[in-house]
């Protein structure tokens, strides 16, 4: 299906986790004043577009994905008019700002909740979310089976002011996030004027959080849960609480309010759902314009397993004319460098470990070579902070700092996802590694050695992880094949991907034990490992070659 070109459909987009980029203000957590400062950076690293988490007020039960006013900044981060001022420069400097938008839920301290907390049972602020009698003689039992992202049951039951037990109220993340209920006109009226709020501020683009749990089945019936069960949304089939049909009706409002601001306005889905084809119906035409693609970071270091990802992503979102995008790692996933060192190298979200040991040199080796093989993919491309460092996942975080959710709705079984969110290294030889003032102690431990991964290290090493991500960023801008959608898969050995891109341009990747042969008269362009070999290239390598078809 046709469709006209934007700038999301071939953009790079690198994510900040706000508090762990840089401080600004001296506080150790990071802030809209230091991501302004490192501005530059970004501009030289070769991005398109800024994914900022949210910024908004929260009482951070959950990083901030627990949102106690819209059209705020929280005060950790700054203000709004800190907010006018980045937006500004960003553009200014060729970059366009995505914010982060939990709309599935509020947070507890949200004044909606607290007025539903006073109200009565079948009052108009209880009809804002999802409050019902339990099950059992005396309601001592949730009203169903459904059950949380961060571990055990979707439902928290309430207690009176006279101090008896009330009505219970639905969560299907943290019990400090009650969901909405999206049928609620008030509702949609309501997030209908934040997203004006945010695009007549500026914003290019908004992702939409946990798109997959707005709407729920009339009804609430049970799911069908085994006692014990995780969120493994990605293996769902007619679930009463995920990826149910209703909540497209949703989604086109939200488009029809995004075209209000013209054409370069866009979303992007967060929707981890079992299918290429399941997530491509959310960005169909009048819908959102791009979704977050999960299937190829849980595909691995597997060739199989990615050349599927690859093809039934293209396939299923060609069908509906929206572009394909592409990711390693995010703020929800173990990183990749040090995934890829393990025997299991997939991740999914939400049932992350440290326990288990890695190969970080095999991880390292991996994560260059997939980082080309990422970027010289068509489609859009999401870089998580620090993975352009070759970060690795810190698994060694005390206990008693750990503040994501899953690490006590887990029982402390699961330490979730705060090894991937230390705050990022930028000069020095110990920490807070430049992130703040020496002084300062960041929210979260740095390793005293990534003093050897500091953008300042990095920077004139040409051997870095950062440059190899610099000169990958500035060859896919330069490069006419890498601007279309061009694409073909080549014969190859049983463990190796090759593929090109319009008519001399061809990536190999080689993800076997052996080496594998490449063309001999070929240009090499950019490769992930030295090559000692014109004629093969190493395992665990990818190469970026001008062919002379």
């Amino acid at each position: 299906m046709p469709t006209s070109r934007q700038w999301w459909h071939d953009a790079v987009i690198y994510q900040v986790y706000l508090r762990s980029f840089a401080d600004g203000t001296g506080d150790g957590i990071g802030d809209l004043a230091g991501l302004a400062e490192r501005l530059p950076y970004l501009v030289d690293l070769g991005v398109d577009a800024i994914w900022i988490t949210p910024w908004y007020p929260s009482p951070m039960a959950d990083g901030g994905y627990d949102v106690a006013d819209f059209r705020d900044i929280d005060p950790l981060f700054g203000t709004l008019d800190d907010a006018d001022t980045l937006l500004a420069a960003a553009h200014a400097a060729g970059l366009r700002i995505i914010i982060d938008l939990p709309a599935n839920h509020t947070s507890d301290t949200h004044p909606w909740f607290r007025e539903a907390l006073r109200s009565a049972p079948g009052s108009r602020e209880r009809a804002r979310y999802f409050f019902r009698a339990g099950r059992g003689d005396t309601g001592e039992l949730p009203p169903n089976d459904w059950i949380s992202a961060f571990g055990g049951p979707a439902w928290t039951r309430t207690t009176r002011e006279d101090g008896q037990a009330g009505q219970w109220y639905l969560h299907l993340f943290a019990p400090e996030q009650p969901d909405l209920d999206w049928t609620n006109p008030e509702v949609r009226t309501e997030f209908a004027d934040v997203l004006r709020f945010w695009f007549d501020r500026g914003v290019d683009g908004i992702r939409i959080d946990a798109v997959s749990a707005m709407a729920k089945v009339p009804g609430l019936p049970d799911a069908g849960h085994a006692p014990g069960a995780r969120f493994e949304s990605s293996t769902w089939v007619d679930n009463p609480h995920w990826d149910v049909d209703e909540l497209h009706d949703i989604l086109r409002e939200f488009r029809t309010i995004a075209d209000e601001y013209g054409p370069d306005r866009m979303f992007v889905a967060e929707a981890i759902v079992r299918s290429p084809e399941r997530l491509a119906r959310y960005v169909r035409p009048g819908e959102l314009h791009t979704a977050f693609n999960f299937d190829f970071p849980r595909a691995g270091w597997d060739p199989a397993a990615l050349r599927e990802a690859i093809d039934r992503s293209r396939e299923a979102l060609r069908e509906v004319g929206a572009p394909t995008t592409w990711v390693l790692s995010s703020h929800d996933e173990t990183r990749h460098l040090t995934r890829f060192g393990r025997a299991e190298t997939s991740t999914l979200p939400m049932t992350l470990t440290a326990a288990t040991d890695s190969d970080l040199t095999l991880g390292t080796r991996r994560a260059r070579a997939a980082a080309l093989l990422m970027l010289a993919l068509p489609g859009g491309a999401y870089l998580y902070q620090g993975e352009e460092l070759g970060l690795e996942e810190v698994t060694d975080l005390p206990a008693e700092l750990l503040q994501d959710p899953t690490w006590e709705r887990s029982g402390h079984t699961i330490r979730g996802r705060d090894g991937c969110r230390v705050p990022l290294p930028w000069s020095g030889d110990h920490p807070p590694f430049g992130f703040a003032a020496d002084h300062v102690q960041p929210w979260l431990p740095q390793p005293d050695n990534w003093k050897s991964k500091t953008v300042a290290a990095e920077s004139d090493d040409p051997d870095s992880m950062l440059t190899l991500y610099r000169t990958a960023l500035r060859l896919r801008r330069t490069l006419p094949a890498l601007r279309d959608d061009s694409f073909g898969w080549q014969p190859s050995a049983t463990d190796a991907l090759v593929f090109d891109r319009g008519p001399t341009f061809r990536c190999v990747v080689n993800l076997s034990r052996q080496p594998v042969a490449i063309d001999p008269d070929a240009t090499v362009l950019l490769a992930s490992a030295a090559l000692t070999d014109a004629r093969s290239l190493p395992p665990d390598t990818a190469v970026w070659l001008r062919t002379n078809r």
